[in-house]
């Protein structure tokens, strides 16, 4: 498709592609061209009347909140309390197990996400996890 573009976007390129074409093919071109512009330009106007209309509605709420004399403030912490519910923050979970890794530093471990490298190696010889809890 970028080559298609190539050709389109620059008139000497155009006019090789083209040179072979009657010109009723090229009539017939011009039109199917024409055509998607009307589409695109249609398009891109029901977009901006879209756009339009919710910035009018937008401001139709402003100037109501306005006159019943609701702050922002107010307003957003009326929709926040009933629209958003807060997660709340799961408690970290006690360590499981106890290692010395490779620095001589003690260290423990809760048994989730990734496996230290200490115990790792340590289950790769043979030990048993087990050996490693608190």
């Amino acid at each position: 498709m970028s080559d298609l573009l190539k050709v389109l976007n620059n008139i000497r390129n155009l006019r090789v592609a083209t040179r072979e074409l009657t010109l009723e093919q090229l009539e017939s071109i011009a039109e199917k061209i024409s055509s998607v512009l009307e589409e695109k330009r249609a398009e891109i106007e029901a977009e901006q009347r879209k756009e339009q209309e919710r910035q009018e509605r937008i401001e139709k709420y402003k100037e109501l909140l306005r006159q019943d004399g609701i702050t922002a403030d107010e307003l957003a912490e009326i929709v926040g309390s009933s629209v958003v519910t807060q997660r709340k923050k799961r408690e970290p979970r006690p360590a499981k197990y106890r290692y010395t890794d490779e620095n001589g530093n003690q260290k423990t471990w809760t048994g989730q996400g990734r496996t230290p490298r200490a115990i790792q190696s340590a289950l790769d010889a043979g030990r048993s996890l087990n050996e490693f809890e608190i």
